[in-house]
């Protein structure tokens, strides 16, 4: 096989997501340690299970592959693309790298740090199947999927900021505003880190605001795709879905639930907007 895509499962993807016969796929499993049980981020992993356990729980925290998970697929294929996490909140792209570099052909893996999370590696992953089926060389996808990748946006709107702050991806300053009951705070990525971006009243308000920051962004959004994925929210991302449909003309719209590292960290009635 000439191509193979690996992405870790701060995606949200499941395994069989590319069935194609000439791209290989993998997604690679993070996971989440509650107490002494090891929850593995795969297909299995009961996301509410995970999560009930959490909470009566003081002892929680996530983990990175280890090299080796990314190392012993590359043999699968003559190319390798990793898409990552972004590197300022997860060890998974220095896991990468570091697998990258003990391979014997190191100049046919590239790797990318997606900068973000969730609907923007899923983005990342349809850019580079579209783009090896343009038979395009090795060195032009990586020049085409890097700047694709610059050019990307990801909101989050979350009801539960415990997991962020404990264990230091959110200051305490900003997870105390965060977590009163009035403010609803719309987060951004920039440059890999969380930004507060608005803090905003009720959180009608705030998957509102969300909307006309996004409708701000450009005129035209009739190539884009914009991805949302929740936490066991799913009639909060009809709702901005919806509100969305009406003012921006994008390709299309996709509404996925969060797999377990994304929902460790944004817990119940967290909503991530990618596009």
């Amino acid at each position: 096989m000439k191509y193979q895509i690996l992405v870790d499962s701060a995606s949200d993807l499941l395994s069989d997501y590319i069935k194609d016969e000439n791209i290989g796929f993998k997604v690679i499993p993070l996971t989440i340690n509650v107490n002494d049980k090891e929850y593995v981020d795969n297909d299995e992993l009961n996301v509410e299970e995970m999560l009930k356990d959490m909470h009566a729980s003081k002892k929680n925290s996530s983990a990175c592959p280890a090299p080796e998970s990314f190392l012993q697929e590359f043999d699968n294929a003559e190319y390798t693309f990793i898409v990552t996490i972004t590197s300022k909140l997860s060890g998974c792209y220095n896991a990468a790298c570091v697998a990258k570099q003990s391979y014997s052909k190191p100049e046919n893996i590239h790797v990318i740090d997606s900068k973000q999370v969730s609907g923007t590696e899923i983005l990342l992953v349809d850019k580079l199947v579209e783009l090896i089926k343009q038979n395009l060389s090795f060195e032009e996808i990586k020049k085409a999927i890097d700047e694709y990748r610059d050019k990307k946006s990801l909101y989050f709107i979350l009801q539960k900021f415990d997991n962020l702050v404990n264990n230091g991806r959110m200051s305490r300053i900003a997870g105390l505003i965060a977590s009163t009951l009035v403010i609803r705070p719309i987060c951004i990525a920039h440059e890999g880190e969380i930004k507060m971006a608005k803090k905003i009243i009720g959180i009608k308000n705030a998957f509102a605001k969300l909307v006309q920051m996004i409708v701000e962004k450009a005129k035209d959004f009739s190539k884009e795709t914009l991805i949302i994925t929740h936490c066991l929210a799913e009639d909060e991302a009809k709702i901005i879905k919806s509100d969305i449909e009406k003012k921006c003309n994008f390709k299309e719209i996709r509404i996925l639930p969060m797999r377990g590292l994304c929902s460790y960290y944004a817990l119940e009635k967290g909503v991530i907007v990618c596009h």
